[in-house]
């Protein structure tokens, strides 16, 4: 057909997946975003703060975890990492005392659950099993009594714990564990997990009894009494966790005359890959030093 051909709009070589495009932002959407973050920003701060005040809780409940303790014939040592997250601590805890007869009572415990919950049970039953074991009676009784208190007096509770006397001058421990992971002894360049007595977790039952063992520590010998946050990992299950333990309490030098305990307990952190991020991590080492005196 003739006529004139109407003209056609410029090229536009702009890359349309590339090119902005002006987008109607309506009052009522930014003042939903604002909302978002400003909720965001204050779940944060809640957290933060809730960080805060459980650990400040947990540093007025447990003993200063880097003071070692010297004994006549033994060195103690504790190394106490709380969880990464807030959410994630826990009812871990541990103890070093006196007793009136000269002996050491020493005891690592974990309570279930995570939060402020779990910390106000641990307080508990710390406070509990270290005024119980003023009594002077075996670690078996102790458990028992400390599992009745349990089973009657916190709801829906369960706790582990593994609690021992330490006679410097004897060198002998005695010990009974509550569904906990037994001790780890470092001897003369090699390491092993001691047998464990009976006992079941505390809060499951009150019809089976705490079975009590005991082993005569030797000069040079290293006790390691921990909870399952130093050995349980999520790529790996708690046996192989204790077996890396034992593997680096070796390699790193623990136990070995002269050797320098709370620099030890350091590389020995290091060595299985360093804090949990999940759980909190009790760590007590006892060192013999010396022989000393046999009781009659």
């Amino acid at each position: 057909m003739g006529g004139t051909r109407p003209a056609l709009p410029p090229a536009d070589d702009r890359d349309p997946d590339t090119t902005p495009v002006a987008v109607p932002l309506m009052v009522q959407d930014i003042g939903t975003v604002q909302d978002l973050a400003g909720r965001w920003a204050e779940r944060r701060e809640r957290a933060a703060e809730e960080r805060r005040v459980t650990l400040a809780l947990r540093e007025a409940i447990l003993p200063e975890p880097g003071a070692s303790i010297d004994l006549p014939y033994a060195r103690i040592a504790v190394r106490y990492i709380p969880a990464g997250r807030a959410s994630s601590l826990g009812g871990d805890w541990y103890d070093a005392a006196p007793l009136p007869d000269g002996r050491m009572f020493l005891a690592v415990g974990d309570v279930s659950g995570h939060g402020l919950p779990a910390i106000a049970e641990m307080a508990q039953l710390r406070h509990a099993l270290l005024g119980l074991s003023m009594t002077g009676a075996c670690p078996g009784k102790l458990l028992t009594w400390l599992n009745a208190m349990v089973l009657t007096r916190l709801d829906d509770t369960t706790a582990t714990a593994v609690c021992g006397h330490f006679d410097p001058a004897t060198r002998l421990f005695t010990w009974a564990q509550a569904g906990h992971l037994a001790p780890i002894l470092v001897r003369r360049g090699g390491a092993r997990q001691l047998g464990a007595p009976r006992g079941v977790v505390l809060g499951a039952t009150s019809s089976l009894p705490y079975g009590v063992a005991d082993v005569r520590l030797e000069p040079g010998d290293l006790l390691l009494m921990f909870t399952d946050g130093l050995v349980e990992r999520r790529s790996r299950d708690i046996g192989a966790g204790v077996s890396l333990i034992m593997e680096a309490a070796v390699a790193t030098g623990l136990g070995t005359a002269g050797a320098d305990l709370d620099a030890g307990l350091d590389r020995l952190l290091e060595a299985i890959g360093g804090p949990n991020p999940e759980d909190d991590t009790c760590l007590l080492a006892v060192a013999v030093t010396g022989k000393g005196p046999r009781r009659p």
